[in-house]
């Protein structure tokens, strides 16, 4: 939570920032902001919680480290075979000729040769186990003529070959893990590779949501005329679970100024951020664009975006707690573009994870598309790869409220802001959904 002194100051920045992205106006319509202004924008006033807790490895995925991990020990702890074979002299290794040896011995993983090596001689071993003392070469199997103790190698053979040499991973006290890494499985194994049982990460950020509208049913009430399945809330709370937020469910709330205050005040004063979808515009019934300016400073802006132009982002008050607030449009596809567009990475940002631009990918388009220039459009497209060679084409119809577009795509084709019609065969901008959605 943020003291209110502490917001304060970020609302300071608000204004500031607000003053400093007007420049960005997109095209001709001068209110309406390029959506690299907005994401900038946003970055500028978020900041990462500042609480940390211990946790076991075994529950640390997708949390975001609070301090650097240091490695205690090297990486490996001593120099080991990377293959099966024979472990050597390289001395003795002949340039002309066939080298022959006795095999003296056997060493396993866990199970080190424990007697020297002496010239002439060799040892049997096997992949991950201790290089024998005097050894610096394995030869690997595949490659070796045995004839009970004796081994024969066809000459050419190079020395140093095999070997994974002490610390070549990591080296005692080297950072294994910065701090803002999001913990993925292999960061996971990596810790656990160092013997590490317990690691500081940033507490979950906690999240609030709810939509708004008299229209919205939950999935198994009856629907009258002129209501809709709430899609929104359960859209909302599953893209918070994939990122490892703490996400409060506030329900559906109606076009009732008083619930929509009461819910303002309970996520603001129980949550780092607040989430709502729908009653951005400045319609009769709209009433959370008054209720938000009435509860904090809350910048509106109309972005040069397709779909979720209209969005809000600010800060509010209650119980002298504040929350960030993300507004987000109604439309179902709206909801989830302008959540990956603009909301994750400062909620990444929140949690304390070192910034990482989305992979974006250059495909050639299956079929020309209209665009006019002034505004960046994120379309659901469809990755397909023959005969070796990838490319993409739209899911069809782009409609905000077609959520079934989104089970068809595996990716946005992103128009950029300048960009006008495109051709088919022209190289596209393409972000996959996986990794990020």
């Amino acid at each position: 939570m943020m003291a209110m002194e502490e917001s304060a100051v970020v609302a300071t920045s608000l204004r500031n920032i607000t003053a400093g992205i007007t420049g960005h106006a997109a095209g001709n319509d001068a209110q309406a902001l390029t959506v690299t202004a907005v994401q900038a924008a946003i970055h500028a006033c978020v900041v990462p919680v500042t609480q940390t807790e211990w946790v076991p490895l075994s529950e640390a995925l997708g949390r975001v480290l609070a301090g650097d991990i240091l490695s205690p020990i090297d990486l490996p702890g001593h120099d080991n075979s990377a293959m099966d074979g024979w472990a050597l002299r390289s001395a003795d290794l002949r340039a002309d000729t066939d080298t022959q040896l006795t095999q003296v011995g056997t060493a396993l993983a866990g199970h080190p040769y424990a007697g020297p090596v002496g010239p002439g001689e060799c040892v049997r071993i096997m992949t991950g186990a201790m290089l024998p003392a005097g050894t610096d070469s394995v030869v690997m199997q595949e490659i070796v003529r045995a004839d009970g103790m004796r081994i024969v190698i066809a000459r050419g053979e190079h020395a140093g070959r095999n070997v994974r040499h002490r610390g070549e991973s990591l080296l005692r006290g080297a950072v294994a893990l910065p701090a803002g890494t999001l913990l993925r499985p292999s960061g996971i194994g990596l810790a656990a590779s160092l013997g590490i049982q317990t690691v500081m990460v940033r507490r979950r950020l906690r999240v609030a949501f709810f939509s708004t509208g008299d229209e919205l049913r939950m999935p198994g009430e009856v629907l009258r005329p002129g209501d809709i399945y709430d899609s929104n809330r359960q859209t909302v709370g599953a893209m918070l679970e994939r990122l490892g937020c703490d996400a409060i469910d506030l329900g559906a709330i109606g076009d009732d100024p008083a619930r929509l205050e009461a819910a303002f005040r309970q996520a603001a004063a129980s949550a780092d951020v607040v989430i709502t979808t729908g009653g951005v515009s400045a319609g009769d019934h709209d009433f959370t664009r008054p209720l938000m300016e009435k509860l904090g400073e809350v910048l509106f802006w109309k972005i040069a975006i397709r779909p979720g132009r209209p969005m809000a982002f600010g800060r509010i008050t209650a119980d002298q707690k504040a929350a960030c607030l993300f507004a987000l449009p109604g439309n179902p596809v709206a909801v989830m573009v302008t959540f990956y567009q603009f909301v994750r990475s400062a909620l990444l940002a929140m949690m304390g994870q070192t910034p990482a631009a989305p992979l974006a990918l250059s495909l050639p388009l299956q079929h020309a598309l209209r665009k006019k220039p002034g505004r960046t459009e994120f379309l659901r497209g469809i990755v397909e790869s023959r005969d070796g060679l990838s490319s993409v084409r739209s899911t069809g119809s782009q409609g905000s409220a077609m959520l079934s577009s989104m089970c068809d795509a595996n990716c946005f084709i992103v128009l950029r802001h300048e960009q006008g019609d495109v051709q088919q065969g022209d190289l596209v901008e393409v972000m996959l959904f996986e990794g990020l959605i």
